[in-house]
């Protein structure tokens, strides 16, 4: 049965064939008619798909399987079982827009032996951001083994790959045919000027991580991180690939990511408040103290007790449920209960940071007492993560955080496969070459485009630290990258204090430098979290960057260059049309009188201006647009 002519109208399009022999295919269109994805059985009767995107084909012919011993890979059969179209629209708790559209074709094909056993079944969607695709056993009783996955992206000759083999490793720009590491996803794919793809997984919850290797070959394939074993019904992560004729696109898009995850499973969210983060490097209470009073001026709503609150993180013999200042972090003293008062009165709530030499033996103890204490939220750090056992450890350590009513931030390798979605506590995380890496705006460019994809990203963005203009280009860029890298945590001056905060210990990594109250702080002060709108405006992987943020009625917009001077035009077209705003500039000024060199200046704009800047190399720019009647 073709239903194409029928179901046009409605933007679905399925060719539903059973497939019984080689040239037969199941098709997969997208409601909008972008992706196209083509399924069927190649002449050694092998699983095959390919991906085109508005008409040109962005993944050639691929294989698809799974390594478990005694399951076969030729001579299958398939069969299409089952064809859905789903419309909606759902609200998270908060995110980069007000909204998602969740759109899809489906088609789902068993695959058996020619014989008929049954073997796994392939789920096929294609929705107007991507395609995605996973493995399904909906019956399986029996302990199964997956050795190694057979699932493979193969790409045209010559396309360039945006590799790094870490988490936090340097992003660099390399061919497809030449990776021979396994490179971590999101892989952002540059297949002409015109196109690029992304290429990652999404809802791996139980299950090993995938990267990226093609073996000196233009063909990707899927490899995990570890056998992964199951004895009931069980279902892969989901594999996708997004288009886009930039970057950019891509990035407005990755939603997706959080579409191919179960839904929100937390009945009340009104506990869950995202915001800015400051951490207190002096761990005694009166510096404590100093921090919260900086947090109520400077419109901050949390500070974090970080590493050493407890002891020595790195010991086994730390423990996390008595407040032990490390003695090489802190003279001390820290009262935690008169520090988590204090920011109560002041309206400011208090987080901790516990790593996983404490959380794996004392998770179970330490989140119903953190409650009693009042304390908010938790950063869990150095977790493990890979293979199938500590990623399964660290969901169920998510969702026990839920029960608890703690928002998370989960710091080092882990990087975001949208179960935000599904558990909103976990606001966000690290698997990002941060701040704390002194990356170079070239760097920060390339993060932007690839691992921002994911979700959302702990930058740890920093400010007055000595190693923001030797390395990390200007400080009109770091204020940028609280708009460009989205975070509903969002860690400001990751190694500043206040001037009031003591001076007798170093704290993380000797930290000393003190955050002085330059004009412009005020864009800090007023950047949100989270966001209504995205819009990218400027997406040249590792050059520029552009990316404005809509919250309420105000726009905030990011720019960060690479190592050219550019002439950048901003048109704002997006504004309501018929509407006269204030655009607040920030700028790099070498002209300025003041440590941060950082130019302010105030436009009357509209729907029809532009705003021209020539931006230095390594430069940056931020702007704050508000109503013209609500500007001060």
């Amino acid at each position: 049965m073709n239903t194409k002519k029928l179901l046009r109208p409605l933007l679905l399009i399925l060719t539903l064939t059973f497939i019984s022999c080689s040239n037969s295919e199941i098709k997969v269109e997208s409601p909008d008619g972008n992706y196209t994805l083509v399924f069927n059985l190649n002449e050694k009767s092998e699983a095959i798909y390919h991906v085109d995107y508005k008409g040109t084909g962005i993944i050639e012919a691929s294989k698809l399987g799974l390594g478990i011993d005694g399951l076969p890979t030729e001579g299958l059969k398939a069969t299409l079982v089952e064809t859905k179209m789903h419309n909606a629209i759902w609200k998270p708790p908060y995110g980069t827009k007000t909204e998602y559209p969740e759109k899809y074709s489906e088609a789902l094909v068993k695959i058996t032996t020619d014989s008929g056993e049954p073997l796994y079944n392939l789920r096929f969607r294609a929705y107007d951001e991507g395609i995605a695709l996973r493995y399904e056993f909906p019956e399986n009783k029996e302990k199964v083994t997956i050795e190694k996955e057979l699932t493979e992206f193969s790409v045209k000759q010559g396309a360039i790959a945006y590799t790094t083999r870490v988490s936090q490793g340097v992003i660099e720009k390399t061919p497809v045919d030449e990776i021979k590491e396994s490179m971590e996803r999101p892989l952002l794919i540059n297949l002409s000027d015109s196109l690029y793809v992304a290429i990652g997984e999404a809802a791996q919850i139980n299950y090993s991580r995938m990267k990226l290797n093609s073996y000196g070959s233009h063909t990707l394939q899927a490899d995990i991180e570890g056998e992964v074993t199951f004895d009931h019904p069980f279902v892969s992560p989901w594999r996708f690939v997004m288009a886009g004729k930039t970057a950019g696109e891509i990035l407005e898009n990755n939603y997706l990511v959080l579409n191919l995850n179960e839904p929100n499973k937390i009945a009340d969210t009104s506990w869950m408040k995202p915001g800015k983060v400051i951490r207190d490097l002096t761990l005694t209470t009166e510096g404590g103290k100093a921090y919260i009073d900086f947090a109520v001026k400077h419109n901050i709503q949390y500070v974090i007790e970080s590493a050493g609150w407890y002891g020595n993180e790195f010991t086994k013999e730390a423990d996390a449920s008595t407040v032990t200042v490390d003695p090489e972090r802190s003279t001390g003293p820290l009262d935690m209960p008169e520090v988590i008062r204090y920011g109560k009165e002041q309206g400011v709530d208090i987080m901790v940071y516990v790593n996983r030499n404490q959380l794996e033996k004392q998770l179970d103890d330490i989140l119903p007492l953190y409650r009693s204490w009042g304390i908010k939220g938790i950063k869990y750090g150095f977790v493990r993560t890979g293979d199938q056992y500590w990623t399964n450890w660290m969901h169920e350590a998510v969702r026990k955080a839920a029960d608890h009513e703690m928002v998370l931030s989960i710091h080092d390798d882990y990087r975001p496969v949208g179960y935000s979605r599904t558990y909103p506590n976990l606001m966000t995380m690290e698997g990002i070459r941060g701040d704390e890496e002194s990356p170079s705006n070239e760097q920060t460019l390339m993060t932007m485009f690839t691992r921002m994809i994911a979700g959302a990203g702990d930058n740890t963005v920093c400010y007055f630290a000595p190693r923001v203009t030797e390395k990390m280009g200007s400080h009109a860029s770091q204020l940028a990258k609280t708009v460009c890298l989205y975070s509903p945590l969002l860690w400001l001056y990751w190694y500043d204090r206040p001037e009031t905060a003591t001076l007798d210990s170093g704290g993380a990594g000797g930290a000393k430098s003190i955050i002085k109250e330059v004009p412009e702080l005020e864009f800090f002060d007023n950047v949100p979290t989270v966001w209504d709108d995205i819009k990218v405006l400027h997406s040249e992987v590792g050059e520029l960057g552009t990316i404005a943020r809509k919250s309420k009625n105000d726009w905030f917009i990011g720019t960060i260059n690479g190592q050219s001077a550019k002439d950048v035009s901003l048109p704002l077209d997006f504004l309501d049309d018929d509407t006269a705003y204030i655009a607040t500039v920030y700028f790099d000024d070498p002209s300025v009188d003041t440590e941060t060199k950082v130019g302010i200046e105030r436009l009357e704009v509209n729907s029809t201006s532009s705003i021209q800047r020539k931006i230095a190399g390594n430069n940056g720019m931020a702007i704050h647009i508000t109503y013209k009647t609500d500007a001060k």
